[in-house]
């Protein structure tokens, strides 16, 4: 018997063996157990009712739980560095007549930091029909931020026909930014 926990990355304690090093269990979770002598099952009286012989806590074994990521889709967000490399991008986009996301954001910035991952999911969601790019305002020159006209961070703007059309400035919650960006991008795709 395994103990689930809310927080994947917690340990766990089982009570009976498995067969299995690694066992795939409800909702896409994985659990990797560590293993103890055969016949040997941790604490108490309840193990007993079980059939299962009574043993200190030394013998007990340990595992971790965490969520199988491998289904989930993620696209990597390309860097914009300059001034030119923004009009190539730009450029581009006019081109396919496709928008762009942009990702204003700083590395200490926290908030940034939290929806990085979740702004590749939306980008691998959105791959077909709009771009991604990430813009670190404290690497890239002074002029770039300025013409982006970036104050605070996370800043998210939509671009389309080579000017900005709207923005989100990510100081909530990062489910609430992905929303609201999520309906930036249905007006304009």
């Amino acid at each position: 018997m395994s103990v689930l926990v809310p927080n994947p990355h917690l340990l766990l304690r089982e009570a009976c063996p498995r067969d299995h090093h690694h066992h795939r269990g409800l909702s896409g979770v994985i659990s990797l157990s560590l293993h103890r002598p055969p016949g040997h099952f941790p604490i108490g009286d309840r193990t007993r009712s079980l059939g299962c012989p009574w043993i200190g806590r030394r013998h007990t074994r340990a595992g971790a739980l965490w969520p199988d990521s491998s289904g989930h889709a993620v696209a990597e967000m390309e860097p914009i560095e300059d001034c030119d490399q923004l009009d190539q991008v730009l450029q581009r986009a006019r081109e396919l007549s496709q928008p762009i996301l942009i990702d204003w954001m700083a590395a200490w910035c926290r908030k940034c930091i939290y929806l990085k991952p979740k702004l590749e999911k939306l980008a691998a969601e959105y791959e077909s029909k709009i771009r991604f790019y990430r813009v670190d305002v404290n690497k890239v020159p002074q002029t770039l931020v300025k013409r982006g006209n970036v104050s605070k961070m996370p800043t998210l703007q939509l671009w389309k026909d080579g000017e900005m059309k709207e923005e989100v400035i990510g100081g909530h919650k990062a489910w609430l930014v992905i929303e609201e960006v999520r309906a930036m991008i249905q007006k304009y795709v």
